[in-house]
């Protein structure tokens, strides 16, 4: 999907449950900074919850490789601040799972932005990409005490498999098929 035209029915401007309209868009390399930025603006548990350890920063090294993607095999989904399209305030993002044709998924809110339904719509978003490119089955791994990830990845895929070790939940579900003309506008 690395063509313009199809990447860009992931850039559109959303409207969450609030009635804020934010643009999400698919990452870019110069991102990097962004994600570094968007990392320093995270409480302490949602580093935690997204990383599963308590970094000072991301390295920048680190930050680079996140931007850096192919759009098919690795794929990133950022929303932009709507008063600064400088200032990223979440991303989602599949990567390789090791398995053939299972990817894993991630996503991070900034927490002045979570319950908004900005994660519901980049979990749509981020399932239809990996549709388009040919994953329908997932890997994700959780904190058990992440309610609100349980609960999404349970309202919008099909848990085939569930494993808990030392707090962390790791699932593998599929998503249902998902229309290619359903609106990015959140309805959960």
């Amino acid at each position: 999907m690395r063509d313009a035209a199809a990447l860009a029915r992931f850039d559109q401007e959303v409207a969450l449950r609030d009635g804020t309209r934010v643009r999400v868009r698919p990452i870019r390399g110069d991102d990097a900074p962004r994600l570094v930025a968007l990392y320093e603006h995270l409480s302490g548990d949602t580093r935690y919850q997204r990383f599963f350890s308590m970094m000072r920063r991301l390295p920048p090294d680190w930050a680079r490789f996140l931007a850096e993607v192919d759009y098919t095999q690795r794929f990133a989904l950022v929303a932009e601040a709507p008063d600064d399209p400088g200032t990223l305030i979440a991303v989602a993002r599949y990567e390789p799972a090791g398995e053939p044709g299972t990817v894993e998924v991630a996503f991070v809110v900034q927490d002045a932005w979570q319950g908004r339904g900005l994660g519901t719509v980049l979990f749509r978003e981020l399932l239809r990409a990996a549709a388009a490119n040919g994953f329908r089955r997932f890997r994700a791994w959780v904190l058990s005490e992440n309610r609100r990830m349980l609960a999404l990845i349970a309202r919008h895929g099909t848990v085939e498999q569930r494993a808990f070790d030392g707090g962390v939940v790791e699932l593998t579900f599929v998503a249902p098929p998902l229309s290619p003309s359903s609106s990015l506008e959140t309805s959960a």
